[in-house]
């Protein structure tokens, strides 16, 4: 039973649901990043260097010279590094992505906090503790309005 609690409590907890929301979006991230590659950094990459379809480039693993039927052909092992210059493009441009997704997300939390900060300076404290009796008193009160001790008036926390 106790292990039953224990997956129950980690299955729930709201890192297992972000990491499973991260995963499909991380998904759905992909495919748009696939796209943007082939769809349309690809092609004027290939215009620039003569109509080459990257995903095209390969170099076959045996003799072809002889091989006429096209079934055949087909069949012949290659070493298929255009598609491997693809993956990387794609790789390199996931990254760059996800850099200036997070440069973007730091700036904002920095704004955000410099927003804080700003709000506790505005925020200053408008009572004192009173050293005897440790009620709130006004900051500027130079006594106690519960116990009648004399405070500080220019301490913030006598």
């Amino acid at each position: 039973m106790k292990i039953l609690q224990e997956f129950k409590e980690f299955a729930v907890k709201g890192n297992v649901i972000d990491l499973a929301v991260g995963v499909i979006i991380g998904g759905a991230f992909g495919k748009i990043v696939t796209s943007l590659v082939n769809d349309i950094i690809m092609p004027p990459i290939g215009a620039l260097l003569g109509e080459i379809n990257f995903k095209e480039l390969k170099i076959p693993l045996v003799n072809t010279e002889n091989i006429t039927d096209e079934a055949k052909l087909a069949e012949v092992p290659y070493l298929k590094y255009g598609a491997f210059i693809n993956t990387v493009l794609d790789f390199l441009i996931v990254a760059l992505c996800i850099f200036f997704m997070v440069k973007g997300i730091n700036h904002l939390r920095r704004i955000t906090e410099k927003e804080k900060k700003k709000e506790e300076v505005a925020a200053a404290p408008t009572e004192k503790e009173c050293p005897h009796c440790l009620s709130q008193v006004p900051i500027k009160a130079t006594r106690c309005k519960y116990c009648t001790s004399e405070l500080k008036a220019t301490s913030s926390n006598a």
